[in-house]
């Protein structure tokens, strides 16, 4: 299985973002780390190794990209509205850089996007605000109600950064061609989260797959048991 360093410097952030590679080629997925997690977590934590075979028959080529989190969603030392405006650099670099360079080297129209926990917070909130950018999504673990990160504070970025707020009244035609996996179990602690977001897109008529694990909890785990089934339903 061959792994690769690479940075890409986003002039957004002013800054250097560290991601990992793994693959020569295939359908490309976007892998997010959990709350503060770094870029090489899904490494570490055993997520790729539980995808090795998508990856060394060239079915899937992993992306895993660091975070900004610590100084956005949990920078608890800056005011809510500096947190959510460093988050908004990040999807920008997201929206305008990392994802057309996949796109480019893949010579794909849309990618995949995927994470565990916070994780699959920024997957799903990527994917709803950029649909026409993603054909693939999965969530294991996920919640999505970044509220709770921001001490009551509240704006338009805010909104548009909240799943559970801006998607009730948005629409996009590429909502239909999404492919959609949210995974959750039985112990999960965030389970609630991803009953009720699997609601809203129930109410929308968005299609998708709520994977309710049993006898599992908040946990590498279940997620490494989740993601190689969601990989494959790429076809």
């Amino acid at each position: 299985m061959h792994e690769s360093y690479h940075t890409l410097y986003s002039q957004d952030l002013g800054r250097h973002i560290e991601y990992l590679v793994f693959g020569d080629w295939g359908y490309p997925v976007i892998v997010f780390p959990t709350s503060m997690g770094r870029y090489y977590e899904a490494k570490d934590f055993g997520l790729v190794e539980s995808v090795r075979h998508f990856i060394e028959s060239g079915k899937i080529k992993l992306y895993c990209i660091d975070s900004i989190d610590t100084d956005s969603w949990y920078a608890k030392h800056l005011h809510p509205a500096q947190r959510v405006y460093h988050h908004t650099l990040y999807d920008r670099m997201l929206n305008e850089a990392f994802v057309p360079m996949i796109q480019q080297t893949c010579h794909v129209e849309k990618v995949g996007v995927a994470g565990c926990s916070f994780g699959g917070y920024h997957a799903l909130n990527f994917a709803f605000r950029h649909p026409e950018q993603v054909a693939y999504l999965f969530s294991m673990g996920g919640a999505f109600d970044i509220k709770q990160h921001l001490n009551g504070y509240y704006d338009d970025q805010v909104y548009f950064h909240c799943p559970p707020d801006f998607l009730p009244d948005a629409w996009n035609p590429h909502f239909q061609y999404l492919k959609i996996a949210l995974g959750t179990a039985t112990d999960d602690f965030c389970k609630g989260e991803t009953e009720w977001m699997s609601h809203l897109l129930h109410t929308k008529g968005i299609a998708h797959w709520l994977d309710i694990r049993p006898q599992a909890n908040h946990d590498w785990p279940i997620w490494r048991k989740m993601f190689p089934d969601y990989l494959a339903q790429i076809g």
